[in-house]
C-alpha cells in the first residue's frame, strides 16, 4: 500500500477546530519528515515542518507520535503542524482578510530526517474555513457605521458581541464570524482608516461607538437587554470607555486591553478623557533591529496622567481580562490588576482576570500561529509582541473558551458546558 495523509475531518473544517493528521502505508518505524504550507490572501507563505518515526505497523497518527528534535518543534503535538506555521517573509503576521474564502492547507510527507529534502511519499490538501455553512455576513452602512455582522443559524434571537481590534485600523472580521458560528450574533466594527472613517489616530469620539451599540440593542436578531463587548489591544480600552459610558452594555472581555485610554484623545459629549502619556527614549531596539516597547507607556497611577485612566467604575457590567504575561506591547497584567483594584475600591465586583505565562500580545483564535514580532503600523518598524509559541497556541484555545463561557453565562445566564483554567 502507498503512503498516504489521512485527515479527519476529511476535506474541510473550521480554523477554530482541531484537526486530524496520520499517515499510512510507511514502512515499520520509518523515518519521515512532515511539511505544511499555507498561502495567505498577499500569496505570503508560511511553513511548518516536523520528524518523525512510523510505528512498528508502519502507521503515523500525530494524536499519539512524538516529533522528535530538529524540525519547527518536538514533542506530542498533534496541531504543531498548524501552529508552528511562520512565515518566509520577516514581521509577517497571518491574517484572514477574507472570511468568504477558507485558506488552503498542504499537506506533504518526505523520506527521512535529512537535511535535504528526502522523496515525496504523499502529499494533501485541506480548507480551513472561517465562516459556517448557514452563517449570515451582513454588511452593515447605517448611519455613521462600518462594519459586518455575522448571525449565527437558527431563528434567533442571539446574545449580541461589538468585536474591535487594535491600532492596526481596517474592518478584521475573522474573530467575529468565528464566534458567530458558536451562536452569537457578532458586530465586526471598524473605528479609523476604513472607508469614510477618519484615517488616522488622533481622536475618537464614543457617540459613533454608541450608535452601534443602539443598531445592536435594537436589532430583531439580538437578545437583550443588553450587549458583550470584545476587544483586544487598543480595541480593549475602547469597550472599556464604552462600558463605562454607554448604556446597554452587560458583559466585556478585553484580550490585552488597557484601562488608560491608550494612543489618541477620547470625547463624549463634554467629557474629554486624554491619551496616556509616552515616552520615546524608553524604547529598547535590539541587535536584531526590533524595537521592545513595553516600557514606553507613562502610568496612569502618577501625575497628569491619572486624568487618562478610564472610570470604570462607573460600568454596570461584569469584566474578563485575559492577560498575556509575556505581552511586550504593554504591561496588560499591570493594567489588568489596577483596573481590578478600582472596581472594587468604588464597591464593584471582582472582575476575572485569566493569566497565561508565556502568552504574548496578539491571542487569537485558536491555531493562529503566534507572532512574535511584525511591523507597528504607529512606529513604521518592527516590534516585539513577545510570547512563546507552545504556551502562547496553549493560551489561544483556553482563552476562546473561557471568552465563549462568559459570554453564555453573562448574556444568555447559561453555563457553555465546561472551562478550564491553564
Amino acid at each position: 500500500m502507498a503512503p498516504s495523509i489521512r485527515l479527519s475531518p476529511a476535506a474541510r473544517s473550521l480554523f477554530d477546530e482541531p484537526l486530524a493528521i496520520a499517515v499510512q502505508g510507511l514502512g515499520p518505524r520509518q523515518q519521515v519528515t512532515l511539511r505544511t504550507s499555507l498561502r495567505d490572501e498577499t500569496g505570503e507563505l508560511f511553513q511548518a515542518s516536523a520528524h518523525y518515526q512510523a510505528g512498528d505497523d508502519g502507521e503515523l497518527d500525530l494524536a499519539r507520535c512524538p516529533a522528535l528534535p530538529g524540525g519547527s518543534f518536538c514533542g506530542l503535538e498533534p496541531m504543531g503542524l498548524l501552529w508552528a506555521l511562520q512565515p518566509q517573509k520577516p514581521f509577517w503576521r497571518l491574517v484572514k482578510r477574507d472570511v468568504q474564502s477558507p485558506f488552503l492547507l498542504q499537506l506533504e510527507a518526505f523520506e527521512g530526517h535529512g537535511q535535504r529534502r528526502g522523496r515525496l511519499l504523499a502529499r494533501a490538501q485541506h480548507e480551513r474555513a472561517f465562516l459556517r455553512h448557514g452563517v449570515r455576513r451582513v454588511p452593515v452602512r447605517e448611519g455613521r457605521i462600518r462594519a459586518t455582522l455575522f448571525l449565527p443559524t437558527g431563528s434567533g434571537p442571539f446574545p449580541g458581541i461589538i468585536d474591535l481590534y487594535g491600532t492596526g485600523g481596517g474592518l478584521p472580521e475573522y474573530r467575529a464570524c468565528l464566534l458567530a458560528n458558536h451562536g452569537f450574533a457578532v458586530l465586526a466594527l471598524a473605528f479609523y482608516s476604513y472607508e469614510d472613517l477618519p484615517k488616522g489616530m488622533k481622536e475618537f469620539h464614543l457617540e459613533y461607538f454608541e450608535e452601534a451599540v443602539n443598531y445592536m440593542l435594537q436589532h430583531t436578531q439580538v437578545k437583550g437587554p443588553g450587549i458583550g463587548l470584545l476587544g483586544h489591544s487598543k480595541g480593549g480600552d475602547l469597550c472599556v470607555s464604552m462600558a463605562s459610558f454607554l448604556k446597554g452594555i452587560t458583559a466585556t472581555v478585553l484580550i490585552n486591553g488597557s484601562v488608560a485610554n491608550v494612543g489618541a484623545v477620547l470625547r463624549y459629549k463634554d467629557i474629554v478623557i486624554p491619551a496616556l502619556s509616552i515616552n520615546p527614549k524608553r524604547i529598547k531596539v535590539g541587535k536584531s533591529g526590533i524595537a521592545d516597547i513595553i516600557d514606553v507607556l507613562n502610568s496612569p497611577l502618577e501625575g497628569p496622567d491619572q486624568q487618562s485612566f478610564i472610570p470604570l467604575e462607573k460600568a454596570e457590567c461584569c469584566f474578563l481580562f485575559i492577560v498575556g504575561q509575556d505581552d511586550h506591547n504593554w504591561k496588560s497584567e499591570f493594567f489588568a490588576v489596577e483596573g481590578s483594584k478600582r472596581l472594587q475600591a468604588h464597591g464593584k465586583e471582582k472582575p476575572e482576570i485569566v493569566c497565561y505565562p508565556g502568552a504574548g500580545h496578539y491571542i487569537e483564535p485558536p491555531f493562529f500561529p503566534m507572532c512574535a514580532a511584525s511591523m507597528h503600523l504607529l512606529l513604521g518598524k518592527p516590534v516585539m509582541w513577545g510570547g512563546e509559541p507552545k504556551a502562547h497556541c496553549e493560551a489561544q484555545i483556553d482563552a476562546w473558551q473561557q471568552i465563549q463561557a462568559f459570554f453564555h453565562k453573562h448574556l444568555t445566564g447559561k453555563p457553555s458546558g465546561t472551562s478550564s483554567k491553564l
